[in-house]
């Protein structure tokens, strides 16, 4: 599944990040959710492919289908920022952490210990 959704449309993406924030939800709920929506039927079009893909599947809700994925966000998110590193940042860590820790995002004390809890941990392994 990883490799299939990280090879989706931007369209199919949009839709997937309002499902992923909604939990759930019907192609009138996607369309209504989308900036600069296409036609109702291309929602749904585009619902049906990628249940076709293996991201989505749908239960029924009398006439209605609910859509929902079909892996945790956090698996998910795990797929595309590995993808985001492959190909923006050679396939380096080092090189994204880089790119965010030296932005001019503010970092917290909290987070920082955070950061460093999480690379003694990798050390350790």
């Amino acid at each position: 599944m990883s490799e299939k959704a990280s090879q989706l449309s931007r369209r199919e993406r949009q839709i997937m990040d309002i499902i992923y924030a909604k939990g759930e939800a019907t192609a009138s709920e996607v369309a209504e959710a989308m900036a600069d929506a296409p036609s109702y039927s291309a929602v749904r079009a585009l619902l049906r492919i990628l249940e076709e893909k293996g991201v989505l599947k749908h239960r029924e809700d009398g006439r209605r289908y609910i859509f929902l994925p079909t892996e945790p966000a956090q698996k998910a998110s795990r797929s595309a920022l590995r993808n985001l590193v492959n190909t923006f940042f050679e396939g380096s860590l080092v090189n994204a952490v880089a790119a965010l820790v030296d932005g001019k995002e503010k970092i917290s004390p909290e987070e920082i210990k955070r950061l460093e809890s999480i690379i003694k941990q990798a050390k350790n392994r």
